[in-house]
């Protein structure tokens, strides 16, 4: 009977911390009832626990919650169980078959990208996004995927001073205000590009996964030749950087 009648708390406690991690910032213990349609006095009480094992941190003198240190070990551990390579490796290497050019996927680690994906076509160069491989976020397509659908100030927060912005060639965006004009066009036309500023004579196009909330979790980008293509080209690829980018989304349950 007990474990039963702890199976609606759990749920609630797995609700709360998925309410968090999807705002930009601490929020309200109000907010919080409210977004996940439980009493107030309950919400204070798994607060409390949750922030007791430091699952949440308590800002006293902003009166507001957000996750605290033992979720990030939660993300850390995600990533080394590799659920999100796994799922996404048969997708990626049905998206190279089928484009014929190289393809990765990437999540966002800080103000860098971190490869976990990594496809070459038959008869392509290696590249430099090989898996557990580092690179500016702001500078690739698929980092720039997953920064555009970001909240503005979670992106502020990363890129505070023009000493966030390091460069890999003389391309790219140096301040913030470049940066956002580079997300804005990216939402805009619903996909993320990049050419030359990675590797000079390459270029990449990528898309967006994003899990059951609707988060951006990763960047699913197909490189190539800058020449090799031409607007259009680049748009095909894109499209089908963008259905192999729904598609894993889909595995990590999104609608």
């Amino acid at each position: 009977m007990a474990g039963s009648s702890s199976v609606p708390a759990a749920r609630t406690t797995a609700r709360l911390l998925s309410f968090l991690a999807a705002q930009p910032g601490p929020v309200p213990a109000g907010a919080i009832a409210h977004g996940i349609g439980v009493p107030r006095s309950s919400v204070y009480h798994l607060l409390s626990v949750l922030g007791d094992e430091g699952f949440v941190r308590h800002f006293p003198d902003e009166r507001r919650y957000g996750l605290g240190v033992a979720a990030l070990g939660l993300g850390s551990a995600y990533t080394r169980q590799a659920p999100l390579t796994r799922l996404a490796t048969p997708v990626v290497a049905r998206l190279v078959e089928a484009a014929g050019e190289n393809g990765h996927l990437a999540v966002l680690n800080g103000r860098e990208v971190l490869y976990l994906v990594e496809q070459r076509a038959v008869g392509r160069p290696p590249l430099v996004t090989d898996v557990d491989v580092h690179l500016p976020s702001h500078l690739t397509a698929s980092g720039r995927a997953v920064l555009a659908l970001l909240p503005p100030a979670q992106v502020r927060a990363l890129y505070p001073t023009p000493g966030s912005f390091t460069g890999l060639t003389s391309a790219g965006p140096r301040t913030l205000r470049e940066l956002r004009t580079v997300l804005r066009e990216a939402r805009a036309r619903g996909f993320a590009v990049e050419d030359g500023e990675v590797t000079a004579g390459f270029a990449s196009v990528a898309a967006a996964v994003v899990d059951h909330t609707g988060r951006p979790v990763a960047g699913l980008a197909v490189t190539f030749r800058s020449e090799a293509y031409d607007d259009d080209g680049r748009a095909g690829l894109a499209e089908q950087a963008t259905r192999a980018a729904r598609e894993v989304s889909r595995r990590l349950g999104a609608r």
